[in-house]
């Protein structure tokens, strides 16, 4: 995957398809297509898969997923990668990597939440372009220390310096702007700098990646496991108490399994187990509804008013990140932490979940580790 898509990362400026030098794409259509690459195909419009792409590509090295052989194409993809975070990730300099439609063409929102009214303010309100989403930041942060690492294996210590100390001043400006006394992040920056106020699930993201001070994180994630984020099957998309929430919505109040999957990751990085306890329970009781596969998304109707998770009609089944949402559970509960290149394997099991989990033959660069 990490090949396929430096074969297809950005090298020109192009409005129509949102392409830009370095930027990783959106998604790639070939049906009716004259290749399975046709230029006509791509579409470049999201602001997150650049930095999920420098993410992940650090965490295949650090599974020794990576080989030395690896590093001829995916060092300078990382590269690529991260001048587009520099030079073109931040549009109106404010120290933030943001979006906006390209000659007023393609998607008007380009996170995770890329239906035209998946961001909102707390009175329900659109914001004005280019908008800032918290999770993107916590993904460039991750990116960063990613980077670090890569460049770090392959001797490229100023690089490495230069990337980290980026991360920690992005770490100091996120918590100073982001951070809402009202106990939440708030969901992003609009075009003029004011504060998308959302009460939503995108800041579970960020903590997930480690970008969070320990005293916004708590409070946050009390908040995340009450009644007004937490459904009783899965974290709501938006707050019941928010303008734009509607159980029945895309984006607005739904609940999507990978969604509430990073969050219970934040929580557990953040060590509240109580939190980490509480999704994977229900988590794991809407997957046996589903028939052991979870869809894309369901309702965000209360577990307390209707006792069976609500189908979303044109949900996907099976559909990739959910069916992966799985995995991120089972390391979370796990504390599982893998660098081959240090010779280190972390586990630190607290879940409840752990007591049931037998692992056998998991591969870890060179290894065969069995955890039980």
């Amino acid at each position: 995957v990490l090949h396929e898509l430096a074969e297809l990362q950005g090298r020109t400026v192009d409005p129509s398809s949102g392409e830009e030098p370095g930027k990783i794409l959106h998604e790639l259509r070939t049906r009716g297509a004259p290749g399975p690459f046709s230029t006509r195909a791509r579409y470049y419009g999201t602001v997150d898969a650049t930095p999920l792409y420098v993410l992940v590509a650090a965490e295949a090295a650090r599974w020794g997923a990576v080989s030395t052989a690896d590093r001829a194409w995916l060092v300078p993809a990382v590269d690529a990668a991260m001048r587009w975070i520099r030079e073109h990730g931040d549009r109106n300099d404010d120290g933030f990597v943001d979006y906006a439609p390209q000659g007023g063409q393609g998607l008007v929102n380009q996170g995770w939440k890329d239906s035209h009214d998946g961001v909102t303010f707390a009175d329900g309100r659109l914001p004005d372009p280019p908008i800032s989403l918290v999770e993107v930041q916590g993904y460039t942060y991750a990116a960063l220390l990613g980077a670090a690492d890569i460049y770090r294996a392959v001797g490229r210590h100023d690089d490495a310096a230069r990337c980290r100390h980026d991360a920690q001043s992005l770490r100091e400006s996120f918590n100073r702007t982001y951070w809402d006394e009202r106990g939440w992040f708030v969901e992003a920056l609009d075009g003029t700098g004011r504060r998308v106020d959302s009460l939503g699930s995108n800041p579970g993201h960020a903590l997930w990646t480690g970008i969070a001070d320990p005293d916004h994180a708590y409070p946050f994630l009390d908040i995340l496991a009450g009644d007004e984020m937490w459904s009783g099957w899965g974290v709501r998309t938006l707050s019941t108490s928010m303008g734009a929430y509607d159980p029945l919505s895309y984006h607005n109040g739904s609940v999507w399994p990978h969604d509430t999957a990073i969050c219970l990751a934040g929580a557990a990085r953040y060590g509240r187990w109580d939190v980490v306890d509480r999704l994977t329970d229900g988590l794991l009781d809407a997957s046996t509804r589903f028939g052991g596969r979870l869809p894309e998304l369901f309702a965000g109707l209360s577990r307390d008013v209707i006792p069976v998770p609500v189908p979303y009609p044109g949900s996907c089944i099976p559909q990739a990140w959910a069916a992966a949402s799985i995995l991120l559970v089972l390391r979370a509960n796990l504390g599982l932490d893998v660098d081959v290149r240090q010779r280190r394997i972390t586990v630190t099991p607290v879940g409840r979940l752990v007591g049931d989990i037998d692992l056998k033959n998991l591969p870890i660069g060179e290894w065969l580790v069995s955890i039980n």
